[in-house]
């Protein structure tokens, strides 16, 4: 990890001077650009154009490989071609459009997936985390900024954003509503709070309100779920059941705090019916991470019949249908979904400055550093399940 904090203060530096000679000026960067669907990206030039009115261009310093962008890749999510992906990073503000006032040219920021515009209902509900102007994996999400553009070009093409932050490039531009300022001093490996471990950690914390000395399962064992895990261990859990296929990380799931690992292909029965022998008729609370329909009744299903909860935040192609019967869900068990933990933009500042404090972890989550180069490499790695979350350093 220290490696990783030394590159990250080198472009903290180095990213400090640019603004004042790139402001206003298309910039040529490195990105990997996805042509087209299901093929590997490739590494080309691009331009990119400088922000307009309440828009923030950003010199990202590192950014997650994330199982949604392989979803995306993949088109598990609904995505528009060619589009430079990612969603999941760290930079410093490199110039602002007008009428930009939150952050400054300098300042260390998170992009967002998740807005926060903070004038919807949503914004405005203290228990809701989704605002309005959220499309991220919608069928009817743009590509394009606000204004119904695109601020990428390559070789004459106009590239499409994606998830309002498009990070799998040196430099991008997102809207003023989808950046998060945070501590200066955040090194390059806080870039999965923007994602990875909010969403693991804020949906056993935020979602399923895990709770003093309760019994949990969490399905999917990568680097969501080991967040998850940590969420439920810190909230107090008792028992907390990591469920996943491929053991070899199982030891990494019981130092995080899970008490006990299955693989459901070692029984002949399902699932969800060995965790209910394990606990008495069910957990109190079960976390699906893997995105998968048959994992998602599984999870809802090894719950305990009258008070258990299930919180679904894996990603599922929008042709797929959750078989439910209501008589699961009759008795009084609980079915949730959530999208970043249920966390707000502004709740970035205050993770970001708890990792800083010490009080959350996030190198379980890091399992190899790559450079933008090797990024087909790092889909690979989701794609066969090995290794937990790699992030590029730029």
């Amino acid at each position: 990890m220290n490696r990783i904090r030394m590159q990250s203060t080198e472009n903290r530096h180095c990213n400090r001077s640019p603004a004042m000679s790139t402001a206003g000026k298309v910039i040529k960067c490195k990105a990997a650009v996805a042509w087209e669907p299901c093929k590997p990206l490739t590494i080309e030039e691009i331009e990119v154009a400088p922000p307009q009115a309440h828009e923030v261009r950003i010199k990202i310093i590192s950014s997650g490989i994330c199982g949604s962008d392989n979803s995306a890749l993949n088109q598990i999510i609904q995505t528009k071609f060619p589009v430079i992906l990612g969603h999941e990073a760290i930079g410093t503000v490199e110039s602002v459009g007008e009428g930009v006032t939150k952050v400054k040219p300098g300042d260390k920021v998170i992009p967002l997936f998740v807005p926060q515009c903070g004038s919807c209902r949503s914004c405005k509900t203290p228990n809701c985390n989704l605002c309005e102007k959220f499309e991220f994996g919608l069928s009817t999400q743009s590509g394009l900024m606000a204004d119904g553009t695109s601020r990428f070009t390559c070789k004459g093409k106009s590239i499409y954003h994606y998830a309002s932050t498009s990070t799998f490039t040196e430099y991008t531009v997102v809207s003023d509503i989808c950046v998060a300022k945070v501590d200066g001093r955040a090194p390059a490996e806080v870039c999965l709070i923007g994602c990875g471990f909010a969403t693991g950690y804020g949906a056993a914390i935020n979602t399923a309100q895990v709770t003093k000395g309760s019994t949990c399962a969490v399905f999917g064992l990568g680097g969501v779920g080991f967040s998850a895990i940590a969420g439920c261990k810190d909230a107090g859990a008792a028992r907390i059941i990591g469920v996943g296929t491929h053991k070899d990380k199982y030891p990494k799931a019981i130092q995080l705090g899970a008490t006990e690992c299955i693989n459901p292909k070692d029984y002949d029965k399902p699932v969800h019916e060995v965790i209910s022998e394990m606990t008495n008729g069910g957990v109190d609370f079960a976390i699906e991470c893997a995105g998968r329909i048959d994992t998602m009744m599984s999870a809802l299903q090894c719950t305990y019949l009258s008070n258990g909860v299930a919180v679904l935040l894996g990603v599922a192609s929008p042709k797929d249908v959750l078989p439910l019967n209501p008589g699961l869900i009759l008795p009084g068990r609980q079915l949730k979904g959530s999208i970043f933990g249920g966390y707000k933009g502004n709740d970035v500042t205050k993770l970001v400055q708890d990792y800083m404090d010490k009080k959350i972890n996030l190198d379980h989550l890091i399992s190899k550093t790559l450079k933008m180069e090797q990024i087909n490499e790092g889909f690979k790695l989701i794609q066969c399940g090995t290794g937990v979350r790699s992030i590029m350093i730029y």
